[in-house]
């Protein structure tokens, strides 16, 4: 790292809008730095695996939990309930789903391969 780099999440470099859910992505050149908003209703297994064409997400996670809740089941069937203040580390091998009426809101960090 040897540059400062300031921007904002509420101008994102690029915004998808999988199923119910919308992630707001700011680049660093390093990482991409992520707000995902699950709306209420949103389930991985509904939203994304259809896409995805498997059971469960594949993809390990980082998650620093804003609002809302976010219910974790794994495939060993270990199930999870995160909330605001929590950071989740979570394997592959699961499915995720809101909790409640409340949007579930996280910010994550993935690295880029510009980095």
């Amino acid at each position: 790292m040897s540059e400062v780099i300031h921007k904002n999440r509420d101008s994102p470099d690029e915004e998808v809008r999988p199923g119910r859910a919308r992630i707001a992505m700011v680049r660093t050149g390093e990482a991409i730095v992520r707000r995902i908003i699950f709306e209420p209703g949103w389930r991985w297994t509904e939203d994304l695996g259809p896409d995805a064409d498997t059971d469960l997400c594949p993809v390990p996670h980082v998650f620093a939990h804003v609002s809302g809740r976010l219910h974790v089941r794994m495939a060993d069937g270990s199930e999870y309930d995160f909330g605001p203040g929590d950071v989740s580390v979570i394997p592959p091998g699961h499915d995720a789903w809101v909790v409640g009426s409340e949007p579930a809101v996280i910010i994550d960090q993935v690295p880029t391969d510009e980095g």
